[in-house]
């Protein structure tokens, strides 16, 4: 889908919208900038922290060890050497790197956490920050590594590195280091000051940014799943009284109103629907019937994540806070992850379960005995299987998804000698949620597949104008299948139709747009 560059976005602490999320994520930010306002609320926190400082004060990860070791307290001498140390201790991530767009999403979210002017670093940290991301250098961040407590230690370490000079960064020919990136991009290191290593790593950005990223996805199959259900209603010659406006209004929840909506606008005009007015049929299956009921569960709990995660990407996450107007410093528990781990695990389920009323209908579709259609939907059966095994390969990511679609936010392993003795796993959570979208993509390509070749056995009538012109578009590139064939292609490119939001696009230009 075709948007426009967002190019420069201004960080001010507050107001940063999945928009915004979903711009950096895909590259389209390219620079940012600290607000004026912002620059004053830092200036006064660092303000704040080093007059507590100049009168001997004590504070927690400024002059002191971290976790367990909090009783030690750090000589004048060493209080620099010490936020080097913890980058460097708290690298210890390992597996896979975190792709390059929520990489950069969580550079942007760990400098708009400190601009909120609540974590005592200076303003020329955020201009390292800020210089570092604008001239594209992006951290290599391995995935595993945080328990998403005490904020994502070791990822945020990894992102930290980069900044003094350290750690590697995504290159066209693999990582570099990050020295090397500074110096090919005229930066000096950064020279870290009290307080600001602790502040770049006790933070839930990594969580956020890989739930941000699942979230986003997830959004654009909120839409499909209807378009692809409209197809399979249309191909098994379904009823569209399910979707009355009435039933919705009598039972309001909204995202079950919007899914009935989506499907009356796709199939306005079809020559098929009234054809089998008069059939025997008395109900269609659930999958198929119940639609606005389950897509719209999916609709809400998709609301209440975005609320989680806008939230988050605007707030503080440090621990110690420092709060300039009284001249207070507070240790608290604004890096423990729950709130975004909690609403990563609603992700995955609803998503999950997205996935799993689409494979039932790629089942009507496929299965003779249920939708009137040919056996695998292939006019030569015997010879040929036809999309009997599309099937089965939604089956086996519907069953994957059930396994990881189990909660990460109900467990929690004590760390740091029992001091963090409960923790969210909200980095598991979320990376687990972004496989289950990645899935249930798969799967609705699946179903997209089989419902074009449904159509396929009925081009007497015309489906509904946007069922129509998702099937045109469909056979622009898959021809509809009449000997057996290697089919992985035909979904790969169903799937990119999903991915870029060309199926939409197409979709809403014949039909008006839908929610």
């Amino acid at each position: 889908m075709a948007t426009p560059p967002a190019a420069e976005l201004e960080l001010s602490g507050a107001g940063l919208t999945l928009a915004d999320a979903a711009a950096l994520l895909d590259g389209r930010v390219t620079a940012l900038r600290l607000s004026d306002a912002a620059r004053r609320n830092v200036e006064r926190s660092r303000q704040a922290l080093m007059a507590k400082l100049a009168r001997g004060e004590t504070i927690y990860g400024v002059n002191t060890g971290f976790g367990k070791l909090a009783n030690q307290r750090i000589p004048e001498s060493d209080v620099l050497d010490l936020q080097v140390n913890l980058l460097r201790s708290h690298a210890v991530g390992l597996g896979p790197l975190l792709p390059l767009g929520v990489s950069r999403l969580a550079q942007a979210l760990r400098i708009q956490a400190l601009a909120k002017g609540y974590s005592g670093v200076t303003p020329q940290l955020i201009d390292a920050l800020i210089a570092v991301f604008n001239r594209g250098i992006v951290p290599a961040i391995p995935e595993q590594g945080s328990v998403g407590a005490s904020g994502d230690l070791a990822p945020l370490a990894h992102l930290a590195l980069v900044v003094i000079g350290e750690g590697q960064v995504h290159h066209a020919t693999g990582a570099m280091a990050g020295g090397e990136a500074l110096r090919q991009a005229g930066l000096e290191p950064y020279r870290l000051q009290a307080k600001e290593g602790l502040s770049l790593i006790n933070g839930t950005q990594i969580s956020t940014a890989l739930l941000a990223d699942a979230l986003v996805r997830a959004q654009q199959l909120a839409t499909i799943a209807d378009v692809a259900g409209a197809m399979t209603l249309e191909a098994t010659k379904s009823s569209l009284k399910p979707f009355d406006e009435r039933i919705q209004r009598v039972r309001p929840h909204p995202g079950q109103a919007v899914c009935a909506a989506n499907v009356r606008r796709l199939l306005e005009g079809s020559e098929i629907l009234p054809s089998h007015a008069g059939c025997s049929k008395v109900q269609d299956a659930y999958s198929i019937r119940c639609m606005p009921q389950v897509h719209g569960s999916m609709r809400d709990a998709l609301r209440f994540v975005a609320g989680v995660v806008e939230c988050e990407m605007n707030s503080a996450t440090d621990n110690p806070l420092v709060f300039a107007e009284e001249g207070d410093v507070l240790s608290g528990g604004n890096f423990h992850a729950q709130p975004v781990a909690l609403a990563a695990d609603v992700l995955a389920a609803a998503i999950a379960d997205l996935s799993s009323i689409s494979e039932r209908r790629i089942e009507n579709l496929v299965n003779p005995d249920l939708s009137g259609l040919p056996g695998f939907l292939t006019p030569h059966p015997g010879l040929n299987s036809g999309l009997m095994i599309v099937q089965v390969l939604a089956a086996a990511l519907v069953s994957e998804n059930k396994a990881l679609a189990h909660p990460a936010s109900v467990d929690s392993i004590p760390t740091s000698a029992n001091r963090e003795d409960h923790v969210s796993m909200a980095p598991c959570a979320a990376r687990k949620a972004r496989s289950i979208v990645t899935n249930a993509t798969r799967v609705l390509a699946a179903e997209l597949l089989c419902a074009a070749q449904g159509l396929n056995f009925e081009r007497r009538l015309r489906p509904g104008r946007g069922v129509e012109a998702a099937y045109r578009w469909i056979r622009e590139t898959v021809p509809p299948l009449d000997r057996d064939r290697v089919l992985h292609g035909d979904l790969e490119a169903i799937e990119r139709m999903i991915v870029d939001g060309s199926l939409r696009v197409e979709v809403e230009a014949a039909c008006g747009a839908l929610i």
